[in-house]
């Protein structure tokens, strides 16, 4: 037996809708209602669940806390680019574009804050950048 993906990961939230704006207009997410109205975030083949924080969907973790995520998300664009969409969207950087390094190889990075203010990744593999 052997791990072969992500299906989703849970992320707790202050403010649901406000963490939806963001991640569909920053990161081009789509937005999606199941199971008795709860959202959650759908990129590629994998999603992202929201918890509310204080009503999370159990089970929970332990201690589910807003802001205490790092996640890092793969984009098919010139991290230019992306950067130059972060400005459209008075996103600031934490810090980037910057080596580092990925699953699969060296990737180079940009940081920021989402609005519960997890620390998001995003990256480009440096065999795939233009």
């Amino acid at each position: 037996m052997r791990v072969t993906s992500l299906d989703h990961l849970a992320l707790t939230v202050r403010d649901i809708e406000a963490t939806c704006a963001f991640y569909e207009s920053v990161l081009g997410m789509s937005v999606i209602t199941f199971g008795g109205g709860r959202k959650a975030l759908g990129f590629g083949s994998q999603k992202i669940n929201l918890h509310q924080a204080g009503k999370e969907f159990e089970p929970k973790a332990g201690q589910p806390t807003p802001g205490s995520a790092d996640l890092c998300f793969l984009i098919d664009s010139p991290l230019a680019d992306f950067v130059t969409h972060l400005r459209t969207q008075n996103v600031s950087l934490v810090e980037g574009p910057i080596q580092r390094t990925g699953a699969m190889g060296p990737i180079r990075s940009v940081y920021f804050r989402d609005p519960d203010a997890n620390l998001i990744e995003v990256s480009v593999y440096e065999s795939l950048e233009q």
